[in-house]
């Protein structure tokens, strides 16, 4: 079976992902920005805070070994706090596109950019009203089905490009109901974080 640990500090982050003291930096002062930010706008699920290393920043600090090497454009649909895409621009990740509709979400998504000197740029507006980006990879985390994240997906990547989910339980049925609508290749990925949860890596996505 595969084993999932549990990360309760950026120190659990800095040994799993090898991150250098300058990354884990940066991502203790987002987390304190976010810790900060949450009393004032529901950031993140309140009963999620306490567990923030694990359920939010390895959730997201996993994704960045997905990302092929020599990749350009990022682009987060639906980044909420910055999970995953912040986590990634911080990581090293070099050119991540936040979006965002929520415009107080957004603002808090300035303020972590600017603390951490990442490269990452926000649109305090829905995926279908930003233009096509020509990213390399768009992640997504918790904002729709497959159904409904492809097309929102596809129209920002290139040709070449893939589309990095996490998913939970539900991810063989959301496949099933894309299936339907979608051709595509995918591989998955074992959760570092979740035993119940995968992440899907879409490749070569058409109309079916």
């Amino acid at each position: 079976m595969f084993h999932v640990k549990h990360f309760h500090s950026v120190s659990d982050l800095g040994q799993q992902f090898q991150l250098s003291e300058p990354v884990k930096a940066k991502l203790q002062a987002y987390a304190e920005l976010l810790i900060k930010w949450q009393h004032k706008i529901n950031l993140i699920g309140p009963d999620t805070l306490p567990d923030l290393w694990h359920r939010h920043m390895a959730d997201s600090a996993q994704l960045f070994e997905l990302i092929p090497p020599g990749s350009g454009r990022v682009a987060d649909l639906g980044s909420g706090a910055g999970f995953p895409g912040l986590v990634l621009a911080i990581m090293g990740a070099p050119d991540v596109h936040l979006i965002e509709s929520d415009s107080r979400k957004a603002a808090f998504l300035n303020e972590a950019v600017r603390i951490t000197e990442c490269a990452a740029t926000v649109h305090p507006v829905r995926a279908e009203q930003v233009s096509p980006l020509g990213a390399d990879v768009t992640v997504s985390r918790a904002l729709a089905p497959l159904v409904r994240l492809i097309p929102l997906a596809l129209p920002h990547l290139v040709g070449s490009g893939i589309c990095v989910f996490p998913k939970g339980k539900a991810c063989e049925d959301e496949l099933t109901a894309a299936g339907k609508e979608w051709i595509m290749a995918v591989r998955r990925v074992p959760s570092l974080t979740d035993p119940n949860a995968s992440i899907l890596v879409l490749s070569e996505v058409k109309r079916a």
